[in-house]
């Protein structure tokens, strides 16, 4: 698959480190997925998503867990709740797989 990018275009994509601080069900969702709090530390705060990881994840497991989020994109409304980041993952058919640093590091870290 090519779709170049040029380095620019990189360095708009925002993806920060944060910590999951809830998950809860997210029933009124289309799909099996879970409403998720991460905090991104002071500069960015806290904020919400929903995410589609019910497969692999239970949501005791997640909280406290450091994920790899897009911060900047616009908001998006998604059932009932405006998402406010897109937490990464691989993507394998139902499955997906969160992106999250090998060690703890510091809430709010820019990736690049």
């Amino acid at each position: 698959m090519t779709n170049n990018l040029s380095w620019e275009d990189f360095e708009k994509v925002e993806m920060r480190v944060g910590t999951i601080v809830e998950a809860n069900d997210f029933p009124e969702a289309r799909n099996p997925s879970y409403q998720l709090l991460i905090d991104f530390g002071e500069e960015i705060g806290h904020r919400k998503t929903s995410a589609q990881i019910t497969s692999l994840y239970s949501k005791e497991e997640l909280i406290g867990k450091q994920v790899v989020a897009v911060v900047n994109f616009p908001k998006k409304q998604i059932a009932n709740i405006m998402s406010e980041c897109l937490v990464l993952g691989a993507v394998e058919g139902k499955n997906v797989t969160l992106l999250q640093p090998e060690k703890k590091v510091q809430n709010g870290l820019r990736i690049s």
